[in-house]
């Protein structure tokens, strides 16, 4: 047999109902403990730590040791944009008449992405970027434009310490729910800190769901309007 990519030991590793579990368990963001993960995914301590040794030995997990504790987190941004895009494949291929991603409304109207905005908020953030011309997509290449600087650093961000970071300024993550894209990489990142720091919403503690507060919502709209009205 010809050899190709080795898409077979990854799909193996997510493919564990568990591991499934613990991986969608760290789609926030957050790092947390065996025992946290155990009950997220329904199984013992012992079998947990036998799915954790296999998703860190498989370059999905990344751990780290603080106190007694010892942590896990996804690896990198690489590995929440593989889980979001496998979800969305997933609903539809099930059921393809049926509404696509979460059936909660809260998580389809705006939640983090292992730490970028995404749900229906996410969608409009990107599109009016890129409508206004302050995000250009050209060739597949998304890129920030000269006007699109300006706006955000107006924004709060700072945009010279993003340039000069590893992680990639602009890079698109297809949304679970909306099977449309939105804003990830270093920028995506900064934006949903200015977001969230600026008290216009918050996340919800029992899942991956972002809460905007009336007035945040208003504030969203005029930093980031609507391109395609209401529905967006």
């Amino acid at each position: 047999m010809k050899e190709g990519p080795d898409i077979a030991s990854v799909a193996t590793l997510i493919g564990d109902p568990a591991r499934a579990n613990i991986l969608t368990a760290l789609m926030d963001g957050r790092a947390l403990t065996a025992s946290e993960l155990a009950a997220e995914a329904g199984v013992t301590a012992q079998t947990a730590s036998t799915h954790l040794a296999k998703l860190v030995e498989g370059g999905l997990l990344s751990p780290r040791k603080q106190g007694r504790h010892k942590y896990f987190a996804l690896a990198h941004q690489d590995v929440a944009g593989v889980l979001e895009g496998l979800m969305g494949l997933s609903a539809g291929l099930a059921r393809p008449r049926t509404r696509t991603g979460p059936r909660d409304d809260a998580l389809r109207e705006a939640r983090i992405c292992y730490n970028h905005l995404a749900g229906r908020r996410g969608i409009q953030l990107f599109e009016s970027l890129t409508a206004r011309g302050l995000i250009d997509l050209t060739d597949g290449h998304l890129s920030l434009t000269g006007p699109g600087a300006d706006f955000i650093t107006g924004f709060g961000v700072d945009l010279a310490r993003l340039q000069t970071g590893r992680s990639p300024l602009c890079r698109e993550c297809l949304d679970w729910s909306e099977r449309r894209t939105h804003l990830a990489g270093s920028l995506g990142r900064a934006l949903w800190a200015q977001i969230e720091g600026r008290g216009w919403a918050r996340r919800d503690r029992q899942s991956r769901a972002v809460l905007f507060t009336p007035p945040g919502k208003r504030a969203f709209d005029t930093a980031f309007p609507r391109v395609n009205g209401p529905g967006t």
